[in-house]
């Protein structure tokens, strides 16, 4: 998403000299989130970019993997050879996490590549007893799929309850009922033992039947092809790049889910491994390829999900929040959280409320001071809540 988004944005700004897209993969450039629904479920062959690449004057080297990159001499190394480049943009995105000791263990599946959809799309046909490793994001989008399918699913979570690493408990919490209304179950405080052939063992001694186990404990930036390049990586792996998405070095610039920026709106690092940050982040880079403008790189960061019958929106960051306010019922279909720091909303969680979700979007944005107790009123429009 991220590399076809910026060779496609230089075009649109103007830029008229070669542009390369290189990737790993044989695949047509494609989409990732239907991977986890129409894809997957077999209502749709693949998501390819409907993107022209050749009336674009952009050359595709797909197949092609890049192991390393020598930014003294401008030149990548890749398997067919070295290829030079006067700027080089790095959007090799993230891989899934691995769970230890399943190398090589036959029906043990991750889902992040149209490949990893394919080889799991028979598994959902054949209505195979499923579990799913992992209480995460992409962990209930396959339960949900899986269940639509008809296969009985059983979700383990090491922690204490779904999306611990990306919500704080009361909001998770209210999620937790999604699992067993649709029929999956889910299983916290849970930790995989080992995975034999058939079977999945918990370290609490409990074995549970698995004709397919689907891993989704997390994705890391995929960039160990850059270790010992000069190219600065943070804690995670991640490239660090500048507000402009500029890396350490000159002429290379990073996008998406392998880099992360510094976000001036929330005075912290941020890290997004979500798609609406490969869509934004392009122009940015393009801009600053350009050199017409000196762009700035601040998003209000923005995912979705859908789970269970249900429409999740998340936009911003609420690290440094001060005050979590909620509108609606968190037990019904549709309701919001709101987080706010010094009366400013700095994100919200809008579930089957897509009304909030825009309007709150544009208030984060402009930094407009809200009045909490209109917030908390769900049939009040936010926008109408301001202080």
């Amino acid at each position: 998403m991220a590399g076809v988004q910026t060779a496609v944005a230089l075009r649109e700004q103007g830029f008229t000299g070669p542009v390369t897209l290189i990737g790993a993969e044989p695949h047509q450039p494609y989409d990732r989130p239907p991977l986890s629904k129409a894809v997957l479920l077999g209502k749709a062959e693949g998501s390819a970019f409907d993107v022209d690449f050749e009336a674009l004057g952009i050359e595709l080297r797909l197949g092609c993997e890049v192991l390393g990159v020598r930014p003294a001499d401008h030149e990548l190394d890749t398997e067919a050879g070295p290829v030079p480049y006067d700027v080089l943009v790095l959007a090799t995105g993230a891989e899934p996490i691995r769970l230890p000791g399943t190398e090589g263990v036959p029906g043990v599946h991750l889902l992040r590549t149209l490949d990893d959809a394919e080889r799991l799309r028979p598994v959902l046909a054949r209505q195979h007893d499923i579990v799913v490793v992992g209480a995460g994001w992409i962990g209930a989008e396959f339960a949900t799929a899986a269940r639509e399918a008809g296969c009985a699913v059983t979700v383990v979570e090491a922690a204490d309850r779904p999306l611990a690493g990306a919500l704080p408990a009361e909001v998770a919490a209210p999620m937790t009922r999604w699992y067993a209304d649709s029929g999956a179950v889910l299983r916290t405080h849970a930790r995989v033992e080992r995975v034999e052939p058939g079977a999945v063992l918990l370290d609490d001694g409990s074995r549970l039947p698995a004709g397919a186990v689907v891993v989704g404990i997390g994705a890391r930036p995929a960039t160990a092809w850059l270790v010992g390049s000069g190219i600065e990586l943070g804690a995670q792996g991640e490239v660090v790049a500048d507000d402009h998405l500029r890396t350490s070095v000159p002429d290379v610039y990073a996008v998406g889910d392998c880099a992360s920026f510094p976000s001036g709106r929330y005075g912290d690092r941020l890290l997004v491994h979500h798609w609406d940050n490969a869509l934004q982040g392009p122009r940015t880079v393009a801009a600053n390829i350009l050199g017409e403008t000196t762009a700035v790189y601040d998003p209000v960061p923005y995912f979705w999900s859908e789970q269970f019958g249900r429409f999740v929106q998340y936009a911003g960051h609420h690290a440094a929040a001060d005050t979590t306010l909620w509108r609606g019922d968190p037990s019904g279909p549709a309701w919001t959280v709101c987080w706010l720091k010094d009366d400013r909303l700095v994100a919200l969680l809008a579930v089957g409320r897509p009304r909030d979700l825009a309007q709150g979007r544009r208030l984060i944005e402009a930094g407009t001071p809200m009045n909490p107790e209109l917030l908390a009123d769900p049939a009040r429009p936010m926008k109408a809540a301001v202080a």
